[in-house]
């Protein structure tokens, strides 16, 4: 374990994030908000002690695939240990779990909240929330190689790997510096169109910025108690939830698009099958709602809304589903398991690993009845390699035993079953709302402490695809190489 270079990240990690609280704090002088002061003495003291840290070069800078992930795993931790901090030094949010719990929730893109009522937060606070979500979901690592050199070294491979969600890693651009580079140009490019839409949809400038970032990151964080019901306007929810489903699809297929690759980003078979998902779900909820609202139409649009916030896992609501029928709620359970694309903003198991799983059964089925023919297995007409499959069934067995371990955890608190069960659903997906008491009108908050720490443990593994932080507690990853 090269561990200078893993402490040299976490050093530019600080940095990033300690610039990163300047932000706030400008809005908290544009709003006369003293609580401002928070965020610039604690994004100085980041700084500075990122400085210190970075100050030396280290002489090894080789890295492996292990310092990949324990420093992916490490950063992210730094990130919300010192990010809860502004929440917590002004009272803002009055326990540490609570302020913990938030800034986890932001940076891994999940948007459940222990704040019943986010009005009362500052508008600093608020856009700290929002903003935590925009870092957390193209990733911190990734911003850090499209800015600085060198890193990693040549291994900036595996720091890009350990922290972009799916089971397969590609790239369309030679150098991975350029890779990230373009991939937050596109990210922020959307971000804004977004932005300009929303504000000529009449939403004001302070809620477009938020909401945006939001919707970008696919964490759901809102301003308003009444999420984005409160906006009521077809517009604006209508450009919200397309914006959801951009945000949801592979971003390779974007820059294979600006690469002019039009027909290799129009052949992946993941997108099909999520925008597939997407038109099914939607008509079967339409259908199944259509009771309770006045048109066809507003069923729909009600359905659009939900089905793409949580198959992407935003978690942005419009309606308390908690009032649907029991079809329409087992649906949104099992759209919260399966999740958004491989290499996008939004958490889950991803699209790409049901596929894949899905043709691996198919392939043992196929050697049963023909033994002695050879099958394989293919995604995009490419043969999917026995070390993703194998990584993949690996994934699903960590990602089932840390699902239950939550959900046993959680339960102690002694809340009804769906409340539990959509929970542990929700953090380890990083969905954000679940049903009955954390539906999109509830809280986590009346959770006792042990299980938002539980939860806030399942919210990083999940963002950062199990592997990371479960790496963390082998003892033999932190042995020296060789």
């Amino acid at each position: 374990m090269n561990k200078r270079i893993v402490l040299y990240i976490l050093g530019w990690i600080l940095i990033v994030e300690g610039a990163a609280m300047q932000l706030p704090f400008i809005v908290s002088i544009v709003y006369a908000e003293k609580n401002g002061i928070y965020f610039l003495a604690v994004g100085l003291a980041l700084a500075a002690i990122g400085f210190l840290i970075v100050r030396k070069r280290p002489k090894n800078m080789t890295m492996y695939q292990k310092e990949g992930f324990i420093s992916t795993a490490l950063s992210w931790l730094v990130l919300s240990l010192a990010g809860s901090l502004p929440f917590f030094l002004s009272g803002e949010i009055k326990n540490f779990e609570d302020a913990l719990f938030e800034t986890v929730s932001g940076f891994t893109t999940t948007g459940a909240s222990v704040v019943p009522n986010v009005e009362q937060l500052s508008n600093c606070m608020n856009f700290w929330r929002s903003l935590s979500i925009w870092l957390g979901g193209m990733g911190v690592l990734v911003f850090l190689l499209a800015l600085i050199p060198k890193v990693g070294g040549q291994q900036n491979m595996y720091l890009m790997k350990a922290e972009s969600p799916g089971p397969i890693f590609g790239k369309v651009t030679p150098k991975i510096r350029d890779y990230a580079a373009i991939l937050y140009i596109v990210y922020f490019g959307l971000t804004a169109l977004e932005f300009i839409l929303l504000m000529c949809g009449g939403m004001p400038i302070f809620d477009a910025i938020n909401v945006s970032m939001s919707t970008a990151g696919t964490g759901g964080f809102g301003i308003r108690s009444a999420g984005i019901a409160a906006y009521d306007s077809y517009y604006l929810q209508t450009v919200i939830a397309v914006f959801m489903l951009l945000f949801g699809i592979n971003f390779s297929a974007y820059l294979l698009i600006i690469t002019r690759k039009f027909k290799q980003a129009f052949k992946i078979t993941e997108i099909w099958v999520y925008l597939g998902i997407i038109v099914v779900a939607t008509v079967l909820i339409a259908i199944n709602i259509s009771s309770l609202y006045p048109s066809a139409y507003d069923s729909a649009h009600q359905s659009f809304f939900y089905v793409t916030s949580l198959l992407t896992t935003t978690g942005f609501g419009i309606t308390d589903a908690n009032q649907w029928p029991a079809f329409s709620k087992a649906i949104i359970v099992i759209i919260t398991f399966i999740g958004a694309c491989a290499g996008s903003t939004g958490g889950g198991f991803k699209i790409s690993r049901i596929i894949i799983l899905l043709k691996e059964i198919k392939k043992e089925l196929a050697i049963i009845v023909h033994p002695r023919t050879v099958h394989t297995v293919k995604m995009d007409g490419k043969k999917v390699p026995h070390e993703t499959t194998r990584s993949i069934s690996i994934f699903f067995t960590i990602y089932v035993v840390l699902f239950f371990t939550t959900f046993l955890v959680i339960s102690l608190d002694n809340f009804d079953f769906i409340t539990n069960f959509t929970a542990a659903a929700a953090t380890l997906n990083n969905t954000g709302p679940g049903l009955s008491m954390v539906g999109p009108v509830g809280s986590y908050a009346a959770f006792s402490p042990l299980s938002k720490l539980m939860l806030s443990f399942t919210m990083l593994a999940g963002r950062l695809e199990l592997f990371p932080l479960i790496l963390m507690f082998f003892p033999a990853a932190w042995k020296k190489n060789g």
